[in-house]
């Protein structure tokens, strides 16, 4: 990942708004810090960002959820806090040695019941959901290696249905579609799902600046049609 540029202020708001409006419990706040002892990198949503994954849920009364990209699974204990009574959450993570603090952070959180990690590169294990015959997700969350994010918004479609709700996480990425050198390796995947988003007759989608700890960046909103 790059070096995101941060205005002092940004992260100041961001950590106001945590504390007085967000109020992350002591299981979030334990995942980071696990995560951090790991030697993971620090790329879990902002604690606000993870809330608005928490409400979405809620809103849409979403009770199967698709995560691409585990990580520590910080946002996994997010959206599973506020899953219903027999929802159900799957969450893809490529490294065995993230699964493994995962697994620890949210049966810390309470949540383990509800969830099941699948460890190995997405693009091998969605496949393996689609042949097990899973019901379809109603909200997916995609925040993985942004090279494939093409790749995941069709997964998100197949595995969903008319009206599952898609969330892409790091949609604009310091601007990448301005300038495409800020970063070859993430930036094509990035703005090839922009594209899709924008013209795919199956999605009905808008993106959202974001600017804060983490950088200026922004996610996408979109409904399977």
């Amino acid at each position: 990942m790059f070096e995101h540029k941060v205005e002092p202020a940004w992260a100041a708001v961001e950590q106001y708004l945590g504390a007085a409006v967000v109020h992350p419990d002591d299981s979030l706040q334990e995942a980071v810090k696990a995560a951090a002892d790991a030697g993971m990198p620090a790329i879990e949503v902002a604690p606000n960002a993870g809330k608005l994954l928490n409400l979405l849920v809620k809103i849409s009364g979403a009770s199967r959820i698709l995560e691409i990209g585990t990580l520590a699974g910080y946002s996994t204990i997010w959206m599973a806090k506020a899953l219903p009574d027999g929802g159900r959450l799957v969450t893809c993570e490529y490294l065995p040695e993230h699964a493994a603090v995962a697994r620890k952070n949210v049966d810390r959180a309470g949540v383990g019941g509800k969830i099941e990690i699948r460890v190995g590169a997405a693009l091998d294990t969605l496949p393996v959901l689609k042949d097990e015959g899973a019901e379809p997700f109603d909200l997916v969350f995609i925040d993985a290696d942004k090279q494939h994010n093409p790749d995941y918004l069709e997964w998100a479609i197949t595995l969903g249905r008319p009206g599952t709700v898609v969330i892409l996480d790091n949609a604009v990425w310091e601007g990448v579609m301005l300038d495409p050198g800020i970063d070859d390796v993430n930036g094509p995947g990035i703005v090839a799902a922009l594209k899709m988003l924008g013209e795919d007759p199956r999605l009905d989608a808008t993106v959202m600046q974001t600017v804060g700890g983490k950088g200026w960046d922004g996610f996408a909103l979109a409904v399977v049609r």
